[in-house]
């Protein structure tokens, strides 16, 4: 099978310069850079550059996925807007870790699935995903929650080790969670059982006059600082920070499950899921099924009353030579031979049958599919019954 490799680096907070990008192009002379992105697709053969080397001095996100079953996440954000010891609290394996980078911390998430199979392309992951960076700058811990719940699944953790704190809103992620959720392959029933202990999420009040009174009681100096950053290109990470300012400290509670308990409250969980995912589907076929009884029921009164008006239709079906109109005569026919069984004129049937495949015999199309049908032949149960005496 052909190898895929997708690699996609964004940078958030301000755009590449010149130099920069000259040395991102002496990388890879096929890869398409912008001042902000760099994206590269390989079916053959592997990517130059080191992707943490390039987060560290270029980036502030980055995206890997192969078709063997890799996926690799990286955010890179200011220290000033998540703290190292927080961060590594909940990434501490070899699958999710945090580091520093000078004067950022470096998340690195990374799912694997032996299975593998085939990718048409990781185009349009990052995009969805990058959102996830900028709720974690303004103090929404659940990413770094989820990465726990990863390093749980994994095996990489102990099963007496307790949960780090659990943030709010767990039962109500965002459209980029839920994204970086399926990314990193974390289990549903995992991530159910783990939110039941998580509190609702607060809606912080942005209202013009609220926003308005908080902005007057920030020091001047530091209101000049953040103008100062903004025409320097980091728009966006002001307005990150000042928002994690406005809203206040994330909203967690202390953790006090074990990895095994929240394992095996998963797994518990998943039985009770497919327990009721199937009753529920059984229910759905009975009643499929009785609304398919009933309008056969109601269907072959229809026949009884009409019979042969119904017997005058096969016939004209049959005349069209039309294979579709072939499938529509045999149903009827099936419907006719229902009809006399249940009034005991089933011999009756039989020679209507027999004349109609005698007038009929040239057509192999239609006697193929009475034949099907067990329609004027004795049916299999008759011929075995028959050899056997």
């Amino acid at each position: 099978m052909s190898e895929y490799q997708y690699y996609e680096f964004v940078a958030v907070d301000r755009p590449l310069d010149d130099r920069q990008l000259r040395e991102l192009r002496a990388l890879s002379t096929r890869a398409q850079i912008t001042p902000t992105s760099f994206v590269n697709e390989y079916h053959w053969g592997d990517f130059r550059g080191d992707p943490p080397v390039l987060m560290e001095r270029y980036f502030d996100a980055f995206l890997y996925l192969a078709n063997w079953g890799t996926h690799r996440l990286m955010f890179r954000l200011p220290a000033r807007v998540l703290n190292l010891e927080t961060a590594q609290r909940y990434c501490d394996g070899d699958y999710v870790s945090a580091r520093p980078a000078g004067d950022h911390v470096i998340l690195d998430f990374q799912s694997e699935d032996e299975s593998g199979g085939w990718v048409e392309t990781g185009e349009g992951w990052l995009t969805s995903l990058v959102p996830a960076r900028a709720e974690l700058a303004t103090g929404d811990l659940r990413a770094l929650y989820l990465s726990w719940l990863l390093s749980a699944q994994s095996g990489e953790l102990d099963d007496d080790e307790v949960e780090p704190p659990v943030p709010a809103g767990l039962r109500s992620l965002s459209a980029s969670l839920s994204s970086l959720a399926d990314f990193l392959r974390i289990d549903a029933d995992l991530l159910d059982v783990a939110a039941t202990a998580s509190k609702p999420l607060r809606v912080a009040d942005l209202s013009e006059a609220v926003v308005a009174r908080w902005v007057d009681r920030l020091p001047e100096r530091e209101k000049n600082d953040l103008l100062v950053r903004v025409i320097q290109g980091d728009g966006g990470g002001v307005r990150t920070e000042l928002l994690r300012g406005l809203n206040g400290p994330a909203g967690t509670h202390a953790g006090h499950r074990t990895v095994g308990e929240l394992l095996t409250a998963a797994e518990t969980h998943r039985v009770a899921r497919e327990r009721e995912a199937e009753r529920q589907r059984a229910e759905e076929r009975a009643q499929r099924e009785l609304a398919a009884a009933t309008a056969r029921e109601k269907r072959l009164e229809t026949v009884a009353r009409q019979e042969e008006r119904i017997w005058r239709q096969v016939s004209e079906l049959i005349d069209t030579k039309k294979q579709s109109e072939y499938d529509s005569a045999v149903a009827l026919l099936e419907d006719l031979r229902a009809v006399g069984e249940r009034t005991d004129r089933a011999e009756q049937f039989e020679r209507r049958v027999q004349e109609l495949r005698l007038t009929h015999r040239r057509k192999p199309s239609l006697i193929d599919r009475l034949d099907r049908a067990g329609l004027g032949q004795r049916s299999p149960a008759s011929a075995a019954s028959s050899r056997s005496r």
